[in-house]
């Protein structure tokens, strides 16, 4: 079996989540020792195998949601957001400051076409406000993303949320970046299981895991608890439209 949790993972936060996971192991009554650290997140998504992972909202609406069963939906500390929900911020440096209709033509760095933090919502709000980006740059992770802005080679990154609360509290060059604009919330990155398992038994240890765990780990996490969002509010969200139409 395959448990990961990879999506907020990094050097500061593995042993909360290694903690997190130990305690989903013994209310659940099995599962693997450890988290899998070392797959590719679509492997682990799309295996058999799988009893608990999260999954990012756009690859569960565009190729995953009649593959896996839905789990439920983390609560994150996020400040003036509802529970289950999230959003992106738009970041620049703090030296290169404009109104966001300034930024009309510039360079945008985004993780990847398939992230909902980083391409569809900072698209879908830039869209909306009339503004086109000029070079885009596929960074493959949140952290390039906004370490791309820092250094000057884009202009602007579209970052999720919990991703930029945890790059402010542990890298220094956050410092340098400063949010432009966020995007409307959207529902958290869900977890998810292989279908046939039993979605319900999961849901139930994740929750008294999340309640029993150590208020230092879930500090750490931001993580509150878990809720129940309809798969239906997952597929409404749009498609964006891919990078090499722009």
């Amino acid at each position: 079996m395959i448990a990961a949790l990879g999506m907020y993972d990094r050097a500061e936060t593995a042993a909360a989540n290694d903690a997190l996971w130990q305690e989903i192991k013994h209310h659940l009554g099995y599962g693997p020792d450890a988290l899998t650290r070392d797959m590719d997140f679509w492997e682990i998504w799309q295996s058999a195998d799988l009893l608990l992972a999260q999954t990012c909202g756009l690859p569960y609406r565009a190729r995953l949601h009649d593959k896996v069963a839905l789990v439920g939906t983390p609560i994150y500390d996020i400040p003036e957001c509802p529970d289950g929900h999230y959003y992106s911020v738009l970041v620049a440096h703090r030296e290169n400051l404009r109104d966001l209709v300034q930024y009309d033509g510039a360079r945008f760095a985004y993780n990847e076409a398939l992230s909902q933090s980083g391409w569809a919502a900072p698209m879908s709000h830039l869209t909306d406000a009339g503004i086109k980006p000029g070079a885009l740059i596929e960074t493959g992770a949140h952290l390039r993303s906004a370490q791309s802005v820092a250094s000057g080679d884009a202009d602007l990154a579209g970052l999720d949320v919990v991703t930029w609360q945890l790059i402010q509290t542990y890298d220094a060059f956050a410092r340098d970046l400063v949010v432009v604009a966020q995007t409307k919330p959207t529902p958290v990155l869900p977890f998810i299981t292989a279908q046939g398992r039993d979605a319900e038994a999961v849901f139930a240890a994740v929750q008294t895991a999340i309640m029993s765990l150590p208020q230092h780990h879930k500090s750490t996490l931001f993580l509150k608890g878990i809720t129940r969002i309809a798969k239906s509010d997952y597929l409404a969200q749009p498609i964006p439209a891919p990078p090499e139409s722009f």
